[in-house]
């Protein structure tokens, strides 16, 4: 049975929808202390992002509908749970994100949807929502769109067209996996052949260039190794060009008992979130660091070190290339170096065209990612 609530009223039904939002991460949040999505005073989540010009904002975010005829089996909307299933219309998602953007509370919207009959209708009730705020209201700021699974291409091109960001969930690495979590769902059809089309409407030089494209895994669901995931995140850079790539770790209980993800060995939660952690660690590795894939190191279990992060990993199996010369060795080699990020490396380069650097305290404040640097290290 499902159970339905009797003429709810809009902010019983955003109470409703808000919360079950928390589920998809698939938008401009960060792992960072201060961009973790949180619920304000009156229950609704907001979701803290870095803008372009480096400062920082929240986003509004909503399902239109927890309705949902998938059969996702680690998703606690699936059409086989007896949750309350209520919908907002068009007009009453736009009214509440527009109180709150008048109230300064916000900057953008984030919108997505259970699959409320076929996903071109859900699709219509997202893209309406965006038409409503862009033509007839004038909004011409953030607004970041789910992609139905299965959504025609023409559905697919007018969210783009409207939207500042938008997601398709890529869920695992490969139809395999996916298999395990989804009966309805073809991977190639369904997930692979749209994200395809969103990096063609997308890519540089297109009508929609400004547009950014992003995706989630779920971690841990389907029994899918680390190595998998990467693999199929190095692909979505270099071959799709997605602008980013993000993880939600599965949370045991949410989920039908067959899965992997519920019938693992007990895991402790902290173990789970670390391996989330690592994704993210790999995935800056890969866009800010220029590794590669075939540069991660796993576990013989094919997943990544919980004990150690991936930088370190390589560092620890790559003796020969350290120590490095902190006066002479290239960018790309310093890098490389445990506790070394972008901003300190960037320091080192412009402080040795002035002068020799003659220890790690030279280098700045001496935390404990610069110490770790040290025995790296020669000056």
């Amino acid at each position: 049975m499902v159970g339905i609530i009797s003429r709810p009223g809009t902010q019983e039904k955003l109470e409703i929808l808000s919360a079950d939002a928390q589920y998809d991460l698939a938008c401009a949040c960060s792992t960072s202390r201060d961009e973790h999505r949180r619920r304000t005073d009156d229950g609704k989540w907001i979701y803290p992002v870095t803008l372009p010009n480096g400062g920082s904002s929240v986003l509004f975010k909503t399902l239109t509908s927890n309705v949902c005829t998938n059969d996702c089996k680690y998703c606690p909307l699936r059409e086989q749970m007896d949750v309350r299933r209520v919908s907002l219309v068009h007009e009453e998602t736009v009214k509440v994100f527009l109180d709150y953007l008048n109230q300064r509370k916000v900057f953008g919207l984030f919108l997505s949807s259970g699959v409320l009959g076929s996903p071109d209708t859900t699709m219509e009730r997202l893209n309406g929502v965006a038409r409503l705020l862009r033509r007839r209201h004038g909004f011409k700021g953030y607004i970041h769109l789910k992609i139905i699974p299965g959504a025609s291409d023409a559905a697919v091109e007018e969210a783009v067209s409207l939207a500042s960001a938008v997601s398709l969930n890529i869920e695992t690495p490969g139809e395999k996996n996916l298999a395990k979590l989804s009966a309805r769902k073809n991977y190639i059809r369904d997930i692979i052949e749209p994200i395809k089309l969103i990096s063609r409407l997308t890519g540089r030089g297109s009508r929609y260039e400004r547009v950014k494209q992003t995706t989630q895994f779920i971690v841990g669901a389907a029994g899918e190794q680390d190595a998998q995931i990467v693999k199929y995140m190095s692909g979505l850079y270099e071959r799709l060009k997605m602008h980013r790539v993000y993880f939600s770790a599965y949370q045991r209980g949410l989920g039908d008992s067959s899965i992997a993800g519920e019938q693992a060995e007990p895991i402790n939660k902290a173990d789970i979130l670390m391996r989330e952690h690592r994704l993210y660690q790999v995935d800056f590795l890969i866009r800010k660091y220029s590794f590669t894939e075939p540069d991660i190191i796993f576990e013989k279990n094919g997943n990544l070190s919980l004990a150690a992060d991936p930088k370190e990993v390589w560092a620890l199996n790559h003796p020969e290339f350290f120590p490095l010369n902190i006066n002479t060795a290239a960018k790309f080699s310093l890098l490389r170096v445990p506790g070394l990020g972008p901003i300190s490396v960037k320091r080192i380069l412009q402080q040795r065209k002035h002068d020799r650097i003659r220890s790690i305290e030279d280098v700045g404040k001496t935390g404990i990612r610069i110490k770790k640097a040290k025995k790296y290290l020669t000056f």
